[in-house]
C-alpha cells in the first residue's frame, strides 16, 4: 500500500516527469503528467511516442522504473490516448 494520499504525490510525480522528458524529447516525443489517482499515475504520450512500438517499455522502463526508484516502489503508470484526457475512471 502506498502511504502517500493522491494530493501528496503531485509534486514528486511531476519533478519525476520533468527529469525523464529530456530523454524522450531525444527521440522527438514527449509526456504530459495528468494525474494521479489511487496511487496510479496517468501520463499522455505525445510526439514520437505516440503510435510507436516501444511506447510500452518507455511507459514500463523508463517512467514508471524512474517512479519507483525515486517516490515509492508500487506506483504504477498508465498512458491516456488523446482524447480520453476526461474518461480516466473508465481506463
Amino acid at each position: 500500500m502506498i502511504p502517500f494520499s493522491d494530493e501528496e504525490l503531485m509534486a514528486p510525480v511531476r519533478r519525476v516527469i520533468e527529469k525523464v522528458r529530456p530523454s524522450l524529447a531525444l527521440d522527438g516525443g514527449d509526456i504530459d503528467f495528468i494525474t494521479v489517482k489511487n496511487g496510479v499515475v496517468y501520463v499522455q504520450l505525445k510526439g514520437a511516442c505516440v503510435g510507436c512500438g516501444s511506447s510500452g517499455n518507455t511507459l514500463k522502463y523508463g517512467v514508471e522504473r524512474q517512479l519507483r526508484i525515486d517516490i515509492h516502489p508500487e506506483l504504477s503508470v498508465v498512458n491516456v490516448p488523446f482524447g480520453m484526457e476526461n474518461q480516466i475512471d473508465n481506463l
